[in-house]
């Protein structure tokens, strides 16, 4: 290599060393922690797409404080452990003052220690533990209702569908434990007998022995907490059993189309809670905001069925914006602060965060609407809550 050829590599080099950080400096990073691969994967892929539009959303409009927001999108592969490195990646590395996650309520307990350690915020899109908000993290602040807040909702509705005794079936992790013990709480409260709770691990791909104890039992209702993919696996099971019982999801089965999708005949009848109506835009917190979501979401090449997912994405994006704009800075302490003063119009309902758990480490909780909804004829039909 001759000497100006050397010479102007060394400059090139050095310019593009120079505009790094420059770049860097005319984006305002945002982590995004989900589940890409593994058992949650599809559900992950949905909210991170949602995610994107909202990112675009914002930077058409010329981002937030005069710069375009930029996703840092990691896979914590469903499973903890990953979560919590992920998480720190996010934080150390790729220097993001705030995060998004992480799907699983077990990923994001995994995760929250990291949010303490280095007092870095994280929006909490889709997890419904309870221990999520109650157990003194100030970093936290929710925008999906807690399964205590999901059964209180639902409370209204036990006498009306004519609930009797129920027995659970739920994923053997701090979602589907939390489940059911809130639900069952609130059932009693309502003069509901109370049987059988039974686990399955979230790999699982055979629940007849789960199922068969359900089927000898004298419940009249089944309810159910676990990922879509395992939802229509069970489906499948409780027909070939030949179990006719009327079943409930709740705690973030939000994807009914891809339940008719995939399980077909056997998921007729079944009874769903969620948080968002795309079936009926005009239903919805804010009609004109779902219809442009949908909208975006179907031009993008996406299957309607994953709306239902993604949608948490979207808001979660738009929330954290929100709470930069106000912060006016994007300091990791300064967004902390203003995700108190965020009141916004989410897709499912306000956005604004209450105070939970111990004084002075209370996290944030929002209070999404939460629906019934039932598949009935292959389609989706509301149940007014």
């Amino acid at each position: 290599m001759s000497t100006t050829t050397r010479l102007a590599s060394l400059a090139a080099l050095t310019l593009a060393l120079m505009a790094g950080p420059a770049v860097a400096a005319d984006t305002i990073k945002i982590g995004v922690n989900e589940p890409l691969t593994g058992a949650f994967a599809a559900s992950g892929t949905y909210v991170v797409n949602g995610a994107k539009i909202a990112a675009d959303e914002i930077n058409a409009k010329g981002g937030v404080l005069g710069k375009k927001i930029e996703l840092v999108i990691e896979d914590n592969k469903s499973n903890p452990t990953e979560a919590a490195a992920v998480a720190e990646k996010l934080i150390t590395s790729d220097k993001t003052p705030v995060l998004m996650g992480a799907w699983g309520s077990s990923l994001t307990l995994a995760v929250m220690p990291k949010l303490e350690e280095y007092e870095v915020p994280m929006l909490v899109e889709t997890s419904s533990s309870g221990k999520i908000t109650t157990s003194g993290n100030p970093f936290v602040f929710r925008i999906s209702p807690p399964s205590a807040l999901e059964a209180a909702s639902f409370a209204p509705m036990v006498k009306k569908i004519g609930l009797k005794k129920v027995d659970f079936l739920v994923i053997n992790n701090d979602w589907g434990r939390g489940a059911a013990g809130d639900f069952a709480k609130m059932l009693k409260a309502e003069g509901v007998e109370v049987g059988l709770t039974e686990t399955m691990d979230q790999a699982a791909q055979d629940m007849s022995a789960q199922l068969s104890k359900l089927k000898s039992s004298d419940a009249d209702t089944i309810m159910m907490t676990t990922s879509v993919d395992q939802l229509t696996l069970l489906f499948k099971q409780m027909a070939a059993l030949g179990i006719k019982k009327r079943v409930i999801t709740t705690g973030g089965s939000q994807n009914p189309d891809q339940i008719i999708a995939q399980a077909g005949a056997a998921a007729e009848g079944t009874m769903h809670l969620t948080t968002f109506l795309p079936w009926a835009p005009e239903k919805t917190p804010d009609p004109a905001a779902t219809k442009y979501f949908l909208a975006e979401w179907k031009a993008r090449g996406h299957q309607f069925a994953g709306a239902t997912e993604s949608f948490r994405g979207y808001d979660g994006i738009r929330s954290i914006a929100a709470a930069i704009e106000k912060a006016g800075s994007a300091e990791p302490a300064a967004i902390t602060k203003a995700f108190w003063d965020v009141k916004m119009t989410g897709l499912n309902g306000p956005i604004a965060f209450a105070k939970s758990g111990p004084e002075g480490k209370e996290s944030g909780q929002s209070k999404p609407t939460v629906y019934l909804i039932k598949i009935a004829d292959g389609a989706v039909s509301e149940v007014a809550l």
